[in-house]
């Protein structure tokens, strides 16, 4: 078995799932029993200014640069430690399946779980190859345990090899990534990168610096609630006007019917009775002027509905989350993304660049002064019991890493 394999293997045994509704940072407390783990094989392999960031659950570790590395600026290595809170991360039994065959996997032989290559057909490109799969009841975890795995692995390969010519690394684990709060307490000076790159991504030679532009919208809405004897021009039903909101925002616009760089809002959540209801929304859109457009449809469908039902029947609250790193990245520093797509370019890998259709920490980070593109990490069907990862990838994802870094060591 190889190094990043057995590191991931070892990551994804630990329950790391982060909460949405949590208030406390981090929102689950196994996040911290990552974080110290990694901690300890940092300074075990020799990383310097290894820091364990105890109240909000951050690792910060540095590679010093080398003799033969003239380059001052600092690289900086970013994976997150937690998983999505869509599908369960406790008691993960990943499985290796060596030499794919191309067909059905049977995942779960009592419960009948079975990823199907009808459903999910690229994973037919892995024939030959090993897979990494779950027993069906739990996600993996790749996203981003393969990342946090490749990131190790690279540093322990470059701190065994000093003899390699590179300059100043800092590495940095995140917790709460997927519920949107990464880069809350970063401690970008601790951290002391002058850009970085999020191993985050999915496929092999996935190559990402644009996001979307992210905000969130919280709809209250008040109702009546009065005996249904005698409701006639008194009772105002929250939840019918919950829902006739919903069917005020374009039908076509939803994450179901788009893709690339359309944009989209998503109802995430819905719940209510005739006297309270409650809707939770993700704007998302690539361009910042659409982005801004979509904001205002949907304060125009809340002001229509109070004008409607009268004046307070529907709160709204709109928080932007992050915004388009392309706007950071591309005036000056998209010689990140040619390194990347020259290293991958020597490993035989065709770089596949692409829009995220969601967000990273190198989104917020690039608009705090730290350029961040994203780079794969070789793991698939993200947030779900269908996740896999291929171990070759991660391999070459640990090879990229460090190509990376000797590339850059010239600035």
């Amino acid at each position: 078995m190889n190094r990043v394999t057995e590191l991931f293997l070892n990551y994804v045994k630990i329950d790391t799932q982060s909460d949405d509704y949590a208030t406390e940072s981090p929102s689950t407390p196994g996040q911290h029993n990552l974080a110290k783990l990694l901690a300890g094989e940092l300074e075990k392999m020799g990383a310097s200014d290894v820091t364990y960031d105890r109240e909000h659950c951050y690792v910060y570790g540095k590679i010093p640069a080398t003799d033969g590395g003239k380059c001052q600026k600092t690289l900086g290595l970013i994976a997150h430690m937690d998983t999505a809170p869509d599908a369960s991360g406790k008691d993960v039994k990943p499985r290796i399946i060596s030499d794919y065959d191309g067909g059905d996997i049977l995942l779960n032989e009592e419960k009948g779980i079975v990823l199907e290559t009808k459903t999910y057909p690229e994973i037919r490109q892995y024939i030959g190859k090993t897979l990494i799969v779950t027993d069906g009841t739990t996600l993996l975890g790749a996203d981003d345990k393969a990342g946090v795995a490749e990131i190790m692995a690279a540093a322990e390969y470059l701190l065994a090899h000093p003899e390699i010519p590179h300059g100043p690394v800092s590495l940095a684990f995140t917790p709460d990534e997927e519920v949107g709060r990464g880069t809350a307490f970063f401690n970008k000076e601790l951290f002391g990168a002058d850009y970085a790159y999020t191993v985050d991504g999915g496929a092999i030679g996935e190559l990402e610096f644009e996001t979307f532009n992210a905000a969130s919208a919280i709809i209250t809405v008040h109702g009546i609630s009065v005996h249904t004897g005698s409701a006639k021009n008194i009772m105002k039903n929250a939840a019918k006007i919950a829902a006739e909101f919903d069917s005020l925002l374009p039908a076509e616009q939803r994450p179901e019917y788009t893709e690339g760089r359309e944009g989209f809002f998503h109802l995430d959540s819905i719940s209510g009775s005739v006297e309270l209801a409650k809707l939770e929304y993700l704007i998302r859109d690539h361009d910042r002027q659409l982005f801004e457009k979509r904001k205002e449809i949907v304060k125009k469908a809340a002001e229509a509905l109070n004008l409607k039902y009268g004046e307070g029947t529907l709160e709204l609250v709109i928080e932007d989350s992050y915004y388009n790193m392309r706007e950071k990245i591309e005036p000056d520093y998209m010689f990140l993304v040619e390194k990347a797509k020259e290293c991958m370019k020597q490993q035989g890998i065709e770089p596949l660049i692409s829009p995220v259709r969601g967000g990273t920490d190198g989104a917020r980070l690039s608009f705090e002064g730290i350029p961040t593109p994203n780079i794969f990490t070789g793991g698939h069907n993200y947030h779900g019991r269908f996740e896999y990862c291929c171990a070759e990838s991660m391999e070459e994802a640990v090879k990229l890493i460090v190509s990376l870094v000797q590339s850059l060591a010239n600035c």
